[in-house]
Parts: C-alpha cells; sequence; structure tokens
C-alpha cells in the first residue's frame, strides 16, 4: 500500500454526530472496545463496510469502518501489515475501526491491535450475532435521536428569543436569552466596535479581544477605509448570505467532537499521493493575531468564527450593513448553537434597524403622509432618492413569516418590506441589485421612479410567475429594448386598448392570455404560474380567442397580441 499521506479534514454530513461511547451502550449490538482511546470526545458521522485492503480512496471521514478481515493476506507481515492499514484510515479521517468476528477470524489479530493503540485509532470487536447492517442501523437511529433533539431545543430557543424580543427591554432580554441557551456570553457591539450591551459570564480579556478583533471581519467600512488587499480573511465565511439560511463554519482544523457544521476540505490528493494538500484548511490556533484583512471592494461575510484559548468565537453581522454585529463566546460547540444565534442575530437586526439614522421615523412618516393622501412622488425622498425597483419572493418550503420577511428584506438591504400573505414584497433601492437568495424564488421589477411603483409592482408578480412556472431562483422583468420602442407610447398604448376591449371585462383572461404568451403556450407550466387547474387555462385561452376573433395558433397574432398586452 502507498504511504499515507496527512491527515485531512473529513467531509461530515450536516446531521448531529453519534458518541462512539452511545454505540457501546447497546446491548442489542454487543460491541467492546479493545484498542485506541476511550472517551466521550470520539464521534461517528456514518458507517462503512470495506474490505479493500487500502479503504482510503473510499472514505470521506468521519466513518465506522467495519470489516470482517477478508483482505488480509495470509502470507503478509501483520505487524508491518496492519500498521500500514491503520495509518491509512488513520490519514482519511476515519473515526473508529469495527472488527467483525467470523467467518474468517476468530479472535481480533494481536497485530491489529496493536497498530490501533499505536496510531490512537479506537478498535471494536463485532460478536459474531451482530450484523455490519445491525451497526449501520443503529448509528442512523442514533442520528435521528439527535437530530429530534437538536430541532427540539433550536423550536425552544427560537420561542424564547421572540418572547424576549417582545419584552420591554428587547435587546438586553434577546441577549440574555441568547447566552442562557449556548451557555456562553454574548454581546451586541456598535458601528464603532464597542459593546452597546452584553449577558452571561464575561470571559477572560483574552477571549474578548479575539472575539473583538472578529467583529472586524464582519462589519462594513467605507469604501476608502477598507483594507487593499486581494486575499480573504481566514475567518470569513464567504458570501453574505440570507440572514435566516444555515452557515458553514469557517475554514479549520478537523472539528472537535461536538462540532456540527461542515468545513470545506476541498479536493481530495489521489490515493498515492503522500503530500498535504496546498490548499488544505489553516488552523486558526490562539497566537500572535494579525489584523484582519478583507478582500478589495467586496461584500463582508455575514457571520465568522474563530476559537481561542478552547473559547469557540462566532460574529454575525446585523442588518443591511449598519454596522452593529453580534458576538458570542461560549466554552463549546453544541449541536444547533449556530442556529440558535443566527435566529437572535436576525431578532437583533430588527430590533437595531430602527435606530439608523432616523430611518424609523422617517418610515413612520412616509406611512403618515399616504394615508393623508400625498402621492409616492412626495413621500419618496423621505425613503430615499432616485430609482426603485419591486422584488416579489415566494420560500421554496414553508409559508413566509415575519422574522423571514425581515430577514429576507435584510439579505436584499432594504427595511421596506411587506408579507403579503404568501409573497413577500421588498422595496429595494434601484443601486442594490437583487441576488438569488438559496430558499427563495424571487421576481423584480425593472428600476423605475416612485410615480411608477404600481406598474413596477405588476412586473414583479409577473416576473415571480413565470420564475416559478420556469423553476427559475430569480427571474427579472425585461429591459432590452425592442420594436415597441419604435412606436409612440401613447399610440402603443391606444392601439393596446382597442384590440384588448372584448377582455377588458374579464381581467382574468388578459392575465392568463399573457402567461400563456410568456410561457410559450405552455399548459402546464401557465396553470402552474397562475394556481389553477390546466383545464382552466385551456377553457380562458379558448374564450379568449373566441372573443377576440384570432388564431391563437398563427405566430403573427401572438406577437401582436404579445405587444398589446405589454402596453395594455
Amino acid at each position: 500500500m502507498p504511504d499515507s499521506p496527512a491527515p485531512i479534514a473529513p467531509a461530515v454530513p450536516p446531521t448531529p454526530p453519534v458518541p462512539l461511547a452511545a454505540l457501546l451502550a447497546r446491548e442489542d449490538l454487543g460491541l467492546r472496545q479493545i484498542a485506541g482511546p476511550a472517551g466521550p470526545d470520539t464521534v461517528v458521522h456514518w458507517a462503512h463496510t470495506s474490505e479493500m485492503a487500502d479503504p482510503y480512496p473510499y472514505l470521506l471521514g468521519g466513518e465506522l469502518l467495519l470489516t470482517a478481515g477478508v483482505h488480509v493476506p495470509r502470507s503478509a507481515d501483520p505487524a508491518h501489515y496492519f500498521d500500514t492499514y491503520v495509518s491509512r484510515i488513520m490519514a482519511a479521517g476515519g473515526a473508529a475501526l469495527g472488527f467483525g468476528l467470523a467467518p474468517v477470524h476468530d479472535t481480533v489479530p494481536r497485530a491489529l491491535v496493536a497498530a490501533c493503540d499505536a496510531h490512537g485509532l479506537p478498535l471494536l470487536e463485532v460478536p459474531p450475532r451482530t450484523t455490519f447492517s445491525g451497526v449501520a442501523r443503529a448509528v442512523w437511529q442514533l442520528m435521528a435521536q439527535a437530530r429530534l433533539a437538536e430541532l427540539r431545543r433550536v423550536t425552544e430557543a427560537q420561542q424564547s428569543l421572540a418572547a424576549a424580543a417582545s419584552s420591554p427591554d428587547p435587546v438586553p432580554s434577546v441577549l440574555r436569552r441568547l447566552a442562557q441557551r449556548i451557555g456562553g456570553w454574548a454581546a451586541l457591539y456598535g458601528p464603532d466596535g464597542t459593546p452597546i450591551a452584553t449577558a452571561g459570564r464575561a470571559p477572560e480579556d483574552g477571549v474578548r479581544t479575539a472575539l473583538e478583533d472578529l467583529t472586524r471581519v464582519v462589519r462594513p467600512l467605507p469604501d476608502d477605509d477598507r483594507p487593499m488587499t486581494d486575499t480573504p480573511h481566514p475567518m470569513a465565511n464567504g458570501p453574505r448570505p440570507p440572514a435566516d439560511a444555515p452557515q458553514s463554519m469557517a475554514a479549520g482544523p478537523r472539528p472537535p467532537a461536538n462540532a456540527t457544521h461542515p468545513l470545506p476540505a476541498g479536493p481530495r490528493p489521489p490515493a498515492n499521493d503522500p503530500r498535504p494538500m496546498a490548499d488544505a484548511p489553516q488552523s486558526m490556533a490562539a497566537g500572535p493575531r494579525p489584523g484582519p484583512e478583507r478582500p478589495r471592494r467586496e461584500t463582508p461575510p455575514s457571520s465568522a468564527t474563530d476559537t481561542h484559548a478552547a473559547a469557540h468565537l462566532a460574529a454575525y453581522a446585523l442588518g443591511a450593513g449598519h454596522g452593529f454585529v453580534l458576538g458570542v463566546a461560549a466554552p463549546g460547540r453544541e449541536s444547533g448553537d449556530h442556529t440558535i444565534a443566527s435566529v437572535a442575530s436576525v431578532l437583533l437586526s430588527l430590533l437595531t434597524g430602527e435606530h439608523q439614522s432616523g430611518a424609523g421615523a422617517a418610515r413612520s412618516s412616509a406611512l403618515v403622509r399616504l394615508l393623508l393622501g400625498e402621492g409616492p412622488q412626495e413621500v419618496a425622498p423621505l425613503l430615499g432618492r432616485g430609482r426603485w425597483v419591486v422584488v416579489h419572493a415566494r420560500p421554496d418550503a414553508q409559508v413566509p413569516d415575519t422574522v423571514a420577511a425581515s430577514a429576507l428584506g435584510a439579505a436584499l438591504g432594504s427595511a421596506l418590506v411587506d408579507l403579503a400573505g404568501d409573497v413577500v414584497r421588498v422595496l429595494v433601492p434601484a443601486d442594490r441589485e437583487p441576488d438569488p437568495q438559496p430558499g427563495w424564488t424571487l421576481g423584480v421589477s425593472d428600476a423605475v421612479a416612485p410615480g411608477e411603483w404600481p406598474s413596477a409592482d405588476a412586473q414583479a408578480a409577473r416576473a415571480l410567475a413565470r420564475a416559478r412556472a420556469t423553476r427559475t431562483t430569480l427571474v427579472r422583468h425585461g429591459t432590452r429594448a425592442g420594436l415597441d420602442e419604435l412606436v409612440p407610447r401613447a399610440e402603443a398604448e391606444a392601439h393596446a386598448r382597442a384590440l384588448l376591449a372584448p377582455l377588458a371585462a374579464t381581467p382574468a383572461l388578459a392575465e392568463t392570455l399573457r402567461t400563456w404568451l410568456s410561457l410559450h403556450g405552455s399548459w402546464d407550466r401557465t396553470a402552474v404560474a397562475l394556481a389553477v387547474h390546466r383545464n382552466t387555462v385551456r377553457q380562458r385561452i379558448g374564450r379568449c380567442a373566441s372573443l377576440l376573433g384570432v388564431d391563437l395558433d398563427d405566430p403573427d397574432v401572438r406577437m401582436e397580441l404579445w405587444f398589446a398586452l405589454r402596453h395594455g
């Protein structure tokens, strides 16, 4: 077998790991540890059976590798063979080795026991009555139990944090609940980097300094103040995702036993390549701390993690780039901690957003003026200068709630959010280009002046319908100049009114025709976009053809109707 390369970080699944001790405690399995380190720190991410003499190319890391020793050659030197075999498992990031008794071996080879002790790999004896599939099933059962416990813990924390956010003193209350849930310390840092409020048992000065350094990684800076560097900071977690999206931990060494978030391991080297990966994650152990740097003119990450003196640190940027940051320091990192802290960061984003340069007062004033009869053109300057786009969004899974809607608005860079049933509408300044958001389907309007907001709202609704029908994450309303630009707007609108007059009394017919034409006459996709049965679409299109007195199979007719619908 080839020499073993340097150990690499395991590509662990997004599920809670199973402590090896929990498997050993299962009486129905009868497993017995006979070599290697014992303790609560050893965890298993999955079980895998292999009779390959060199299992390295087939492992992802974190496995309980099960073997009956079929691969062991009779003529080989046992000490040399098992030493190489175990070293390859360790290099692949294997968590433990299970050796099945019978039918090949009556006992576990002594050379294998010695090799596991030498390399620090836990070795389990699997009795003849226990099948490997039974061991794998037990791993998945324990994972399911751990996942259920994690979901229950996260749900309880969400309810507790939401209750704290509605209290008379919401910011300190949220921080206190967060500190209690993670068993650590939580702090809200202002735009200047000073703590505004804290909760929990304060850590030592070195940990606090390290956490303050970490907050600078996620805090937005003016363009003139950003470091002129093309090297991202090693603690950054990448581009800013939506606030409710689950985040991967920053690159670093192999996670501790209680870590639950995957670390990017990069490409695996070939099995016969003894060199460590050039892009392997670098350790962020405590030591001299250089000043954080960020890529030039790039958006800072929404979260970052680090460790210092056995403390686990995390920082979360709040809101739409106003400079508030949530910092967390905990003695350990349990399953679900990141999700709980992310919920707290969303709530704190909402609570701190109202204090930004009078933005809350400006929005309140704009609402009052609209209610008292002023038009969008007069109110818009209170919200910001320039042109705007309207975004319609629907989540891919559940019906949106106020927290999810506000988090989407924060990700898009706007606090002007409306939760209208199963659709979230966001009014976004045109200089903030909406990007696709994980877990959402978006429709985006053209950039318009405030007086055209209603038409932009209709554009965004149609773009969202098209996005859902075509299963596209984001669709923008068409902005390319076309033949319709050759016709004066007034004449185009007059022609559209005359041509579509037979449909004027039934808006549903015009909207169905518009959607059907935009989807190239697809009955099924039109039905999805309009949330109706495909037979309803057929009946409406047939009614349109009858009222208009045209043949909708004629491409010239379709082109003229599409022109009219765009200007109607």
